[in-house]
């Protein structure tokens, strides 16, 4: 999904990105922050202007990531994007930068481009990172080692049988598999047609949502090498929505109308399923919608619900049966999972050339007790 990002520029961006500090509060602001002025418009426009950008430019001009993904070693790649304010047309400038466990910048790279362009989008994966196709097909996907180096994929019509280590590229229309063992890029074996959404776990399990064209009810359909292992009925008066899937464990999002209701969930490779309607989330208060939903799990089993731009929950165990609120150091327009490690980006929600409070990216690996800005280094 597109997201409008919110502009920094300059010295101000370089603070917010360097700074190291424990967070706690509802609110923060990044050091040196303040509203803009006409220099930054000026150096924004000249950034997105240029016809072979720095990197560093990009990434000053833009402030906040629009993404953040982490290779196994601990290595993160995070992706910049500059577009015209004024219109949704026009030049704009896009960046990635490498970032190496000890924080140091290893690789860096920065584009010219329009307004128009879907904005590159990243996955972490064994040994560097993957580009999601920007449209239909596999075309435009390639990967990137820890060091930056760039590698061809290996694209292929035809369908393979998911394994463990697989990650899954695009969700539908096409649904592209990638195996990081050979670089390649490949539909999954067996998906059934009337699937609206998709999830392959670390496991080579294929977790599909069916919606059939009849008045049956969706239906959660789980695959292992070519075999359909089980399946389990939503329930009666909810559509499923959200699909998210690890370590045995499965949660699927249920809607009624245009609201997010609940949870489907099993947590033990689906032989069992029960419905979350509770659990300490105010499904009542989510006002963002279906497709706005936040549905992530940790590798120690627990499960992140929330939705853009909004309030985040985290359950206390892997059981799931009980969720608390997530306080955050700002509020973030973007909030993702890596292992249990949260990464939260803080933006303004419509194109500006002014901050956002606290603006820049948060981690925490601590469940979010604790939130810290990234100890970057060049």
């Amino acid at each position: 999904m597109r997201r409008p990002v919110g502009l920094m520029a300059g010295a101000i961006a370089a603070l917010a990105l360097t700074a190291c500090g424990a967070g706690g509060s509802d609110h923060g602001t990044p050091a040196g922050a303040s509203r803009g002025t006409g220099d930054r418009e000026t150096t924004y426009q000249r950034v997105i202007e240029d016809p072979h950008p720095r990197p560093a430019d990009v990434i000053e001009a833009a402030g906040a990531p629009t993404g953040v993904v982490r290779a196994d070693d601990g290595s993160l790649l995070l992706t910049y994007d500059a577009g015209n304010v004024e219109d949704d047309e026009g030049p704009a400038a896009t960046a990635w930068r490498i970032v190496g466990p000890d924080g140091r910048t290893v690789a860096e790279h920065a584009e010219h481009t329009n307004a128009e362009a879907v904005p590159a989008v990243f996955k972490g994966v064994r040994g560097g990172f993957v580009r999601v196709p920007p449209g239909e097909g596999a075309e435009g996907a390639y990967a990137l080692d820890v060091r930056g180096k760039r590698h061809e994929v290996l694209v292929t019509e035809t369908p393979q049988r998911t394994r463990p280590g697989d990650l899954l590229l695009a969700e539908l229309e096409p649904t592209l598999v990638y195996r990081p063992a050979t670089r390649t890029v490949a539909p999954p074996a067996g998906v059934p047609d009337d699937a609206i959404r998709l999830a392959v776990d670390e496991r080579g399990t294929t977790w599909s949502l069916i919606q059939p064209l009849t008045e049956d009810p969706d239906r959660v359909v789980r695959q292992r090498d070519g075999r359909t292992l089980g399946s389990t009925a939503v329930p009666k008066r909810y559509a499923g929505g959200v699909l998210a899937a690890r370590g045995g464990t499965a949660a699927l999002s249920l809607t009624r109308g245009e609201r997010v209701r609940g949870l489907l969930m099993t947590t033990d490779g689906g032989d069992h399923w029960q419905t979350v309607l509770a659990a300490g989330i105010p499904w009542a208060d989510l006002k963002r919608g279906p497709e706005s939903l936040v549905l992530e799990l940790l590798t120690d089993g627990r499960l992140l619900v929330g939705e853009e731009g909004g309030r985040y929950w985290l359950a206390a165990d892997r059981t799931n049966s009980s969720f608390h609120e997530l306080r955050t150091p700002a509020t973030f327009t973007s909030l993702t999972v890596d292992g249990t490690t949260l990464y939260g980006i803080a933006d303004a929600t419509t194109a500006t050339y002014d901050l956002v409070e606290g603006e820049g990216l948060w981690i925490s690996r601590d469940g979010g007790r604790e939130w810290r800005r990234p100890d970057q280094r060049g």
